[in-house]
Formats: C-alpha cells, sequence, structure tokens
C-alpha cells in the first residue's frame, strides 16, 4: 500500500509572511515526521528558494504543498504567475541568480506545470535505496 501524507501550507494572504520562516518550519516539522530519510538541508533550501521566487516574482498568492509517498517526497509551490521560472546567470555582486540552479541542481526532478490560474513548481527527490528499512 502506498500511503500519501500530504498538507497545504498557505501563507501568501498575509502579509507578514512574505518570507520563508513559516513554510521553513513547517517543511522541517513535516520531514521529521514523514521523510527522515531526505536530506533536510537540501529540502529547506528548495523550499526556501521556490517561496523566495514566488513572493518576488509573483503580485497574489502563493500556496505551498508537501507530498510524502512511501518513498517520494515532493514539495510544490503554486502562484499566481503564469510565468515559468527563468534560469539567470549568477552574479556574486547581489543580483542573485543563484536559486534556480539550485533548486534544479538539489531536487531530483523538477517540473514547471501551467495552470489556469498560475502554475505549479513541483521539486521530488525518491528515497535513496540505501535508506529502505
Amino acid at each position: 500500500m502506498n500511503a500519501q501524507r500530504h498538507v497545504v501550507i498557505e501563507e501568501s494572504p498575509h502579509p507578514e509572511s512574505r518570507h520563508t520562516a513559516g513554510a521553513r518550519t513547517a517543511t522541517a516539522e513535516f520531514l521529521l515526521h514523514h521523510c527522515p530519510w531526505a536530506d533536510p538541508d537540501a529540502v529547506l533550501l528548495v523550499v526556501s528558494e521556490l517561496v523566495s521566487n514566488a513572493v518576488r516574482h509573483t503580485a497574489g498568492w502563493w500556496r505551498l504543498h508537501l507530498t510524502a509517498g512511501t518513498d517520494t517526497l515532493t514539495v510544490g509551490i503554486e502562484d499566481s504567475s503564469p510565468l515559468p521560472p527563468v534560469a539567470r546567470p549568477p552574479s556574486f555582486s547581489g543580483e542573485g541568480g543563484f536559486g534556480w540552479h539550485l533548486v534544479q541542481r538539489l531536487a531530483g526532478r523538477v517540473e514547471v506545470c501551467p495552470q489556469p490560474y498560475g502554475k505549479t513548481v513541483r521539486a521530488t527527490w525518491v528515497r535513496p535505496a540505501a535508506a529502505s528499512c
């Protein structure tokens, strides 16, 4: 049986939540309870980058989804912008350009799915074989 655990964390309607702290805290707790095999540093960095991008590049709402299957973890960010993320050359002068490259490198699979209301960006990890019980 492939039981899934799913949680939705919607913070964007609150002006004080235009940062990643709440999303990171909720993700860390979710990992502890449902995906102890996942690399928390990698997952939390991906969540931070995806939430930061949604805050920075959309004028509307965003929603974080976390889904844990038996052997998978999926982080999804829905937002109101139809525009897909764009990789930019990294800049060491403070202009960014690192986030999307990090997301693609740290997650096992990354997909951008257009939606009628905007888009969903999903990052998925598969449980390493050595971590199987």
